[in-house]
């Protein structure tokens, strides 16, 4: 069997055929189907969001996570694994074996470009993990996150080639994108966009729903076939922000957190040290100086980061609790000493994300929009819960990177690149030890297909395959002190980059931190200044030496760049927000050109990338109706949700525009109802320019009288949602008003919608590059 090539070649038939059955000999035996090579493992990946490497009790932390301690006491904690420093990069490493920006992921999707390293296109030259494995026989399942979707591929028109069930699974159910709301996520079973199965007053939260599906999936697949190994990938949207934890859960971690973050880092490498996982003389960098220490916060400034705090351990608790029933489900099935189980406690480190006290509503940041503390005391009670969207400070993120400098989005050190990962597979593996050699997460693949005894094919699909990028980290398994394998590895993310070369770490972060004060300009890549670090002797990165060894400096800022040409990271791009437009940052937009759409009513679940831009320009929507006799309610077209967005809709026969900037909300009212019969109620949105998220005038006509008009003061700039969609007909996900039912069988236009039109004016008013390089930036 040739497995170097997939799908593997069919034997060539040596029979004769007879012209008659019944003479037929000898007979044509039963097609068999691929097997994996005899004894190869179950294999469970389970992937945390936004954790860093000093959260998770397994590693130090405060956050109590009972499952990853069951794990490594019987498994293998590695102190010296690495991700990317973001979201998507690490994950498409994570599956295919490669260098993210070889995988032409050197961002997130949503900020795609038209260079090849952030394109955000894979390859069909760089197979999936899953692929390769399905193509030997394996049964491939994921459910949760999974972020690897050009955002202009995520419409009915695809294409579906870099969809879950394109990319090598055979079943999926999660969501796809940065983020989303865990009571009401935009749920994707498959292909088809649904709504979750129970509602938020039902007890619904995501982290379990996966759980149940991945548990329900192992179950169903080993009953029709027991002797066949099974692939799963687990990837959880907690930790990420939103920190949305069940009612039931809140409030286990108060008081927990009382102490602060500068004495939590303390506290965090004292456990570190206890249990093996930093040298005894590891030290701790210097704290941002642009951060305020604990003792000096006001009280609500306190009560306020420690309620946040709370929540996130809280969330990763919860979170943890169903990674160990998922165990129970294997071990139940007497599969879990052959199901090797990788648990990889963050996708990049701690998310620095939520200002310097935290926010209750993470989109308002993102689009430049004021919160005060005072504005968080007032939804204490209500953190965490459906009707917030809550992250925490900064602080405390970087507290949860512990013992590291920086965060996530910053490839320069390991505050952003660091996470913890324990392996454990009893059949293989005596447990209870710690591993201190250098691996990466292009190091993934290369392991489960040597655990499986799988080659890395050649050609896949017909297309010749590269090589993979990473280092099987399978030796390690029996031998502590092995000599590691991979040695040379660059980071970079936005302009952030660094290098590790046998033990030396050469780093420039290249971006000012948001939270700094006062902004400075950007700094051109060739005025960065790097730092140098000797990680043999300097396990945190504490030390910056480049001033003692110039010449190694030197030497590995010339080796970054040899790497950074050969893996696609060329040229730097350290742009922001304005590569959300595809004017200023090329790349395919489904609009192109075009100023108007028509939309059916069953058009739903459009996301930001694939609807129509309606942000910063003004426009014209008309929307064709037939009212029945008895009158009709309901939502005519809607975009985003609670916590921003916009909604169109008919409320007592008369039409309705809200604007929710932010969770503040602005609504212009027809003033008469709109007749029985077929008519056309119609929206009129006169921007006024200048800038980004500036105001407009509003009018609302039926059949191009006006019947209302307003006002709003100010607009959303750059984003309504992460997660949520526009739809027509009703409003899925959260609401964007609560003038009407939360669930869209509810709020659904009762009477006969026929189209939508939208008409945008030519755009006067992109994105300015510098405003959107000095927002306080929310990347995934």
């Amino acid at each position: 069997m040739n497995r170097r090539i997939l799908p593997v070649p069919e034997p060539t038939a040596t029979i004769t055929p007879s012209v008659d059955r019944a003479h037929q000999s000898p007979g044509y035996p039963v097609r068999g189907r691929i097997s994996p090579p005899a004894g190869a493992p179950n294999v469970l990946v389970v992937l945390v969001d936004d954790m860093g490497f000093g959260a998770s009790s397994a590693y130090g932390g405060p956050c109590r996570m009972p499952t990853a301690e069951r794990l490594a006491e019987n498994g293998l904690r590695y102190t010296r694994f690495h991700t990317t420093a973001i979201c998507a990069p690490t994950r498409v490493s994570l599956l295919t074996g490669r260098n993210h920006h070889s995988a032409g992921m050197g961002t997130v999707p949503e900020m795609a470009t038209s260079s090849p390293g952030y394109d955000c296109i894979r390859p069909d030259s760089m197979a999936t993990l899953p692929r390769i494995l399905s193509g030997n026989g394996y049964q491939t399942g994921a459910f949760g996150k999974m972020h690897q979707t050009p955002m202009w591929e995520m419409g009915e028109t695809g294409p579906f080639d870099r969809w879950p069930l394109n990319e090598g699974f055979d079943r999926f159910y999660g969501f796809i994108g940065a983020e989303t709301n865990q009571y009401t996520p935009a749920l994707i079973d498959g292909f088809t966009p649904i709504d979750p199965p129970r509602t938020p007053e039902e007890g619904y939260h995501l982290s379990e729903d996966i759980v149940d599906q991945a548990a329900t999936w192992i179950e169903n697949v080993s009953s029709l076939e027991p002797d066949r190994p099974w692939f799963s990938y687990v990837s959880f949207g907690a930790c990420h922000d939103p920190l949305h934890v069940p009612e039931s859960w809140r409030g286990r971690a108060r008081g927990e957190f009382a102490h602060g973050w500068n004495a939590q880092r303390e506290q965090t490498l004292a456990r570190q040290k206890a249990l093996g996982l930093v040298p005894d003389d590891a030290t701790l960098p210097d704290f941002d100086p642009d951060v305020p220490d604990w003792e000096s916060l006001g009280d609500d400034e306190r009560l306020v980061c420690e309620r946040l705090m709370e929540l996130y351990a809280e969330f990763a608790e919860h979170m943890d609790t169903q990674v160990g029933r998922l165990l129970d489900t294997i071990e139940e099935l007497g599969q879990l000493d052959n199901t090797l189980v990788v648990y990889i406690l963050g996708d990049n480190g701690a998310a620095a994300e939520g200002g310097l006290y935290g926010s209750a509503n993470l989109v308002r940041p993102l689009n430049r929009i004021p919160s005060s503390v005072e504005d968080i005391v007032g939804q204490l009670d209500e953190l965490g819960g459906p009707m917030t969207y809550p992250h925490y400070p900064v602080g405390w993120a970087l507290a949860m990177n512990t013992p590291y400098q920086q965060s996530k989005k910053y490839a320069s050190h390991y505050g952003g690149t660091r996470n913890g990962m324990i392996v454990h597979w009893p059949e293989r593996i005596a447990g209870g030890g710690v591993r201190h050699q250098w691996h990466h997460c292009t190091d993934l693949a290369p392991t489960v297909l040597e655990a499986a005894g799988i080659p890395v094919p050649d050609v896949v699909d017909g297309v010749p395959q590269a090589p993979m990028e990473g280092a099987s980290f399978g030796y390690t398994f029996d031998d502590a002190d092995a000599a590691e394998r991979h040695t040379t590895q660059y980071f970079e993310i936005h302009g952030s980059r660094g290098i590790y070369d046998h033990g030396w770490t050469a780093s420039t972060r290249h971006n000012q931190m948001p939270w700094a004060m006062p902004r400075q300009p950007q700094v051109p890549f060739a005025e960065d200044v790097w730092e140098l670090y000797d990680t043999s002797s300097d396990w945190t990165q504490a030390e910056n030496v480049a001033d003692k060894y110039p010449e190694k400096l030197e030497e590995l800022k010339a080796k970054f760049l040899v790497e950074a040409a050969r893996y696609q990271v060329l040229p730097l791009d350290d742009r922001m927000q304005e590569r959300f437009d595809s004017a200023a940052a090329p790349h395919p937009d489904l609009l192109g050109d075009r100023r108007s759409i028509t939309l059916r009513p069953s058009m739903h679940g459009l996301r930001e990338g694939v609807a129509p831009n309606v942000k910063n320009t003004s426009f014209e929507l008309s929307a064709d109706v037939v009212v029945p006799e008895a009158g009709a309610d309901g939502v005519l077209i809607a975009q985003g949700g609670r916590f921003s967005g916009w909604s169109f809709y008919v409320r007592d026969g008369r039409p309705v525009y809200c604007y929710n900037r932010g969770g503040e909300r602005t609504w212009v009212r027809g003033e008469r109802e709109v007749p029985t019969g077929a008519h056309t109620v119609g929206l009129s949105v006169s921007y006024d320019g200048g800038g980004v998220g500036k105001g407009a005038s509003v009018v609302v006509t039926i059949d191009g009288d006006p019947c209302g008009s307003g006002r709003l003061e100010n607009t959303i700039g750059f984003m309504f949602s992460m997660d949520e969609t526009m739809d027509v007909g009703c409003n899925r996900g959260t609401p964007v008003t609560e003038e009407y039912a939360a669930l869209p069988a509810d709020n659904a236009y009762r009477g006969v919608l026929e189209r939508i039109r939208i008409e945008l004016a030519d755009r006067a008013d992109a994105p300015d590059p510098m405003e959107a390089r000095d927002l306080v930036m929310k990347v995934h």
